[in-house]
Parts: C-alpha cells; sequence; structure tokens
C-alpha cells in the first residue's frame, strides 16, 4: 500500500469514527488486527522514532528488559496502531516506548502499574494499549457468553478472566494499564467506545473474534 492510500483510508476510518481530538485523552486500547506492516517501528507514512531517554530510564528501575530481533520481528500488535499514531500526532513531534507485555502475575500487573503511574500524569504522554477481545467459538476453545461485565477496574477485570477464562488477548496490558490508572493523581476515566466482531455467530460451531476500543480521558 502507497503512503498516499494508507492516508487516505486513516483519514476516513478517523472521520467515521466520530470522536473529536481531546488533549484529555491520556490513552487508548485498540484492537491490533487488520493491517500487514511490520519492520523496526516505521510506518508508510513517516518514521516514529524511539525515547532513547525514557527507555534508559526504565531500564534503570531493573524491571525491564531487552528483546531480542526475532520476537521483535514476529511480534505485530505494536505495528497495528503506528500508522493510526503517525497520523493522529501529524504535525507534532512524536518519539514512542514500545513495550511488550507478557504473561504477568497479578503482583506483577500491579508493581508495572504503579511504576507506570506517573507518566500517565504527565500531559505530553500517551498510551496505546493494544489487544484484540474475546476469541470465541469450537477453534479457540472458548464458548462462554455473558454481557454483563464492564467496570474499567482492575480488581474486577482479574476476578472476571481467573472465573471465566476468556481469551483476550491482551489482558495482561490492559491489566497493567488499569494499575497505571488505580494509581495515577490525575483524575482520569476509561469508556469504551465500540464493540465489533470479525463475524456473527449464528450456531455453536462457528467462530468469531471480538474487538473493542476504550478511551481514557481526563474527567475534570
Amino acid at each position: 500500500m502507497l503512503a498516499k492510500d494508507l492516508a487516505e483510508e486513516l483519514d476516513g476510518w478517523l472521520v467515521e469514527a466520530g470522536l473529536p481530538k481531546s488533549s484529555d485523552v491520556r490513552g487508548v486500547i485498540a484492537l491490533h488486527a487488520g493491517y500487514s506492516y511490520s519492520g523496526l517501528y516505521k510506518t508508510p507514512i513517516g518514521d516514529l522514532p524511539i525515547d532513547l531517554e525514557v527507555i534508559e530510564e526504565l531500564k534503570a528501575t531493573g524491571k525491564f528488559e531487552s528483546m531480542n530481533l526475532r520476537v521483535d520481528e514476529a511480534e505485530h500488535s505494536m505495528e497495528m496502531h503506528l500508522p493510526y499514531l503517525a497520523k493522529v500526532f501529524e504535525g507534532h513531534p512524536l518519539k514512542v516506548i514500545p513495550i511488550l507485555v507478557g504473561a504477568l502475575s497479578a503482583e506483577s500487573e500491579a508493581m508495572y502499574g504503579k511504576l507506570l503511574a506517573k507518566y500517565i500524569d504527565d500531559a505530553q504522554n500517551f498510551f496505546s494499549v493494544s489487544s484484540d477481545f474475546c476469541h470465541w467459538g469450537s477453534r479457540f476453545n472458548y464458548k462462554h457468553y455473558d454481557k454483563k461485565y464492564e467496570t474499567g477496574d482492575a480488581d474486577a477485570f482479574k476476578e472476571y478472566l481467573s472465573e471465566y477464562d476468556n481469551t483476550i488477548c491482551g489482558r495482561h496490558p490492559i491489566s497493567v494499564f488499569l494499575h497505571m490508572l488505580r494509581n495515577r493523581t490525575t483524575r482520569i476515566k476509561i469508556k469504551f467506545l465500540r464493540y465489533e466482531q470479525s463475524s456473527q455467530c449464528k450456531t455453536t460451531r462457528d467462530s468469531s473474534v471480538s474487538y473493542a476500543s476504550a478511551a481514557a480521558k481526563v474527567d475534570a
């Protein structure tokens, strides 16, 4: 895809979302499906430099390690977000700090949430959390159905995952992000904006992947 084509598609999708830009938005949770781009953090509509200063600051805590090239090239979730970030912040200086979140314990999720909370208090920072949601159907070995759980609380989210074992691929970074919101000094509220499915399941033989988007916004 050419840079011009991608820019036009991103413009169209952003307009279709019907959501105005706001400096009060400190982060989003968004899906990582649909793109086929990969590489060392470049996009067809411009390069996004790495913030080496913050990366060194995080490494100095002793709680982070560097991923090798094989892991980096195999990981696609961040690459899905980079073109959107480049487009939304077009015309503004932008650096990225990629953080790959693995299979953390509940204690580690809380620890990282507390460690990173100061960065979400800084209005110059923006967090983009990558996750698809429920992978439902026999091929995912998951068929539970219940639509009443949506609170934005880190403990409630963990209890839900423990009880129903939902196949949310980004459950660990989402939990870290919710703990960040719990430990911030700025009053920030998270709100889910949209829910979509790759297909509608009409029988238990069908399969589908769910996608949800949410925004964390300063609550004045």
